[in-house]
């Protein structure tokens, strides 16, 4: 069987995976365990150990040890520098086997994968350069007596959560700014879609990252996750969810006053104003929405349209919906994946449902959709619904649009910031002052103008409100995992106190 065919089927058998402390793998052992079936076949694909507590304290441990040894920490920039390029030269090389295995477990299709995946090595040659130029301040301007330095330390072992729809993505923009500033880390994945973080770890090994450094525990949130949450000898905690459980997780890191840094849910206004490139913004609006079939937590789920020409658009976005491309997740020419699980597809027509109850017209989709023996939902378009309604109010995560009007900016910037979160915002428009005007006013971490869902790992992500704290990626992204300490040095005799 040559490469391509390797990764262009469900395979056959269940992947068996273990856990890693430490640079070594450690098998299953009589835990507990989780069968994995892929949402695009309705097949099972692989099956992953439910972790302890126990587990979870050897891995913090591991990591402790590495971080006091200094066999990462205390070593120079350009040595963590050529590791994490030689991490990103594994990743490309073996992006079809990622892409595969982040297909087979989260249902998205597989160019998706494959993109995510290509990004993911281009955050680690990016960090490359930031472990690099990590630096801090000097303070010449306190006299000939004292001298002033600013540095930036690793803060020590840092707890990573990540979610079930973007594995690896959401890994990479977080480990390797984890990494470059010499920290240690304790990963848990989601009990979903484990498989590519545990593949990272041969990669890391690999590629010369010291043991102790990297370590993977599989498991639940509720046993692992809030664990990491609670640890007292963890110093730092990433999460990466729903705003609910990062309430949960904030209030578990006060244990021991770690950091905490949170990207959480959002319900982000794509704003079309009348002087908009409409089909540009028609076609940017059903990728926003179709992204990952909707489950993720920069989609752009709040369509708000200029009234004047509020019809003439819809029909343009129903018309985009409609030639979608839904099925096979491992034909590349799929565009709409699959729905994680069968509980979270009922959520997603349940507040189909709702919308349909308070009001709202489904202008298309709505209902589900089987092929290959996955489960879908075909994206679906809610008109006549006012802001106050439940559906623009919550987080539905997946391929369902709702559609508001305006007739002012002002009054546009009211709707699309009358929310809870504040993770991110699209705006349509030609005209640059409306674009700069809005840009300023719109209440979102991350803001798109004329675009959507774009960008590489220069910039920071993260959001206002309720869709979290902190900041991930660019160079704020490497500073984020680091404790900045300010010294003074007395220069020369000191002047005596007491004579």
């Amino acid at each position: 069987m040559d490469h391509a065919t390797a990764f262009a089927a469900v395979p056959e058998t269940v992947r068996e995976f273990g856990f890693f402390i430490d640079g070594t793998w450690r098998d299953t052992a009589g835990r507990d365990t989780l069968l994995r079936s892929s949402p695009g076949y309705g097949r099972d694909v692989s099956r992953v150990t439910l972790c302890t507590r126990a587990d979870l304290d050897e891995a913090v441990a591991a990591a402790r040890a590495a971080f006091k040894r200094r066999v990462w920490s205390g070593i120079g920039g350009a040595e963590r520098a050529a590791v994490l390029l030689r991490v990103a030269r594994a990743i490309r090389a073996r992006v079809e086997e990622l892409a595969f295995w982040e297909t087979l477990e989260t249902g998205k299709p597989i160019s998706q994968s494959r993109a995510e995946i290509n990004d993911a090595a281009g955050h680690f040659e990016y960090c490359a350069g930031q472990a690099q130029s990590l630096s801090g301040e000097t303070f010449n301007n306190h006299g000939d007596d004292m001298f002033g330095v600013v540095t930036r330390e690793p803060v020590g072992v840092v707890g990573l959560i990540n979610p079930w729809n973007f594995p690896f993505i959401v890994l990479a923009e977080r480990l390797p700014y984890i990494l470059a500033s010499g920290n240690s880390v304790v990963v848990k994945p989601s009990e979903m879609t484990s498989a590519t973080t545990l593949m990272c770890a041969d990669i890391l090994k690999e590629s010369g990252l010291p043991d102790g450094v990297y370590n993977v525990v599989t498991g639940t949130g509720p046993e692992v996750g809030q664990a990491i949450a609670e640890h007292r000898d963890i110093d730092m905690v990433s999460f990466t969810g729903s705003t609910r459980t990062g309430e949960a997780v904030l209030k578990a890191s006060a244990a021991n006053f770690k950091k905490a840094s949170l990207e959480l849910g959002g319900k982000n206004p794509q704003i079309v104003f009348a002087d908009a490139d409409l089909e540009d913004a028609a076609d940017g609006v059903a990728f926003g929405l179709c992204f990952n079939a909707g489950q993720c937590c920069v989609s752009g789920s709040r369509l708000v349209v200029e009234e004047s020409v509020a019809e003439r658009f819809k029909a343009l976005v129903v018309e985009k919906l409609s030639k979608v491309k839904l099925g096979d997740c491992l034909d590349p020419e799929t565009q709409l994946g699959a729905i994680v699980s069968e509980q979270h597809c009922d959520k997603i027509l349940g507040y189909v449902d709702l919308g349909r109850q308070e009001g709202a017209d489904v202008v298309c989709g709505g209902e589900r959709v089987s092929v290959s023996g996955g489960r879908f939902v075909a994206p679906t378009l809610l008109a006549g619904v006012r802001n106050d309604m439940r559906v623009a109010r919550e987080e539905i995560f997946g391929p369902v649009l709702c559609l508001m009007t305006f007739r002012t900016v002002e009054e546009a910037l009211e709707i699309a910031n009358d929310s809870p979160y504040g993770l991110a915002a699209s705006i349509w428009t030609k005209d640059i002052d409306k674009a700069l005007r809005v840009m300023r006013g719109v209440q979102a971490g991350r803001t798109w103008v004329n675009t959507t869902i774009a960008g590489g790992p220069g910039q920071p992500l993260g959001g206002f409100k309720q869709s979290g704290i902190g900041r991930e990626g660019g160079r704020m992204g490497v500073e984020e995992y680091t404790e900045v300490k300010s010294v003074h040095i007395a220069i020369g005799k000191r002047t005596p106190w007491v004579k």
